[in-house]
């Protein structure tokens, strides 16, 4: 007999990290309340911390600018393109 696969929502698993992350529960009574293994719990908020480091870096910094300067490049081009549409419009009607 084989054991159906068990997929758990983002808003579950944010729940257990958070309440994981408290502390004010130990680790064997988070599994018995959620009915989930030690090991799932630990890669949750391992997971969960390394891609907070992630997003907290002066690299989302970058990112952001980077996107900004990139926006505003394609807009000045839709506005170039625009102007030559209307103008040959005007030429051709």
């Amino acid at each position: 007999m084989s054991k159906k696969r068990r997929n758990f929502s983002s808003e579950f698993k944010l729940k257990v990290i958070l309440e994981a992350l408290k502390e004010r529960s130990t680790l064997s009574e988070l599994c018995q309340r959620y009915d989930l293994h030690p090991n799932q719990i630990s890669k949750w908020k391992r997971d969960f911390l390394e891609n907070a480091k992630s997003n907290m870096g002066p690299s989302q910094e970058k990112a952001s600018k980077d996107q900004e300067a990139e926006l505003e490049r394609l807009y000045s081009k839709i506005g170039q393109l625009q102007m030559e549409v209307d103008f040959l419009k005007k030429k051709l009607g």
